[in-house]
């Protein structure tokens, strides 16, 4: 079953797949509410979503080479470290989001690659 033939009158929908289908979401969300798109190229539906008195928005994020440079550097001398909770071979990914999945986790899950 797809979410937007169930869910009804929702304040905020967040589309994490984005891209032409978000104006699917138009129709669960109430009056007043906002519809978040992560990827938001070949939306179509601005008219429909002002007419519904939905709110549209979106952000896109772009890499930065010198601030990716300055966070290594910051990664390798220990200033900004990451917490791992478990890693497991590629080979293993279903176990890594079945643990995932059951949450607690006490920092990133990590899948290694030979």
């Amino acid at each position: 079953m797809r979410p937007e033939d169930v869910v009804r009158d929702v304040d905020l929908v967040i589309d994490a797949v984005g891209g032409s289908t978000s104006g699917r979401f138009l129709r669960t969300l109430k009056r007043g509410g906002a519809l978040f798109p992560i990827f938001p190229l070949g939306f179509s539906g601005a008219e429909e979503a002002e007419r519904l008195g939905v709110t549209v928005s979106a952000t896109q994020v772009n890499s930065s080479g010198s601030q990716l440079t300055e966070l290594a550097r910051l990664l390798d001398a220990g200033t900004v470290r990451v917490a791992i909770d478990s890693t497991y071979p590629l080979a293993e990914a279903r176990k890594a989001h079945e643990k995932a999945a059951r949450g607690h986790t006490q920092g990133k899950i990590i899948l290694t690659v030979a």
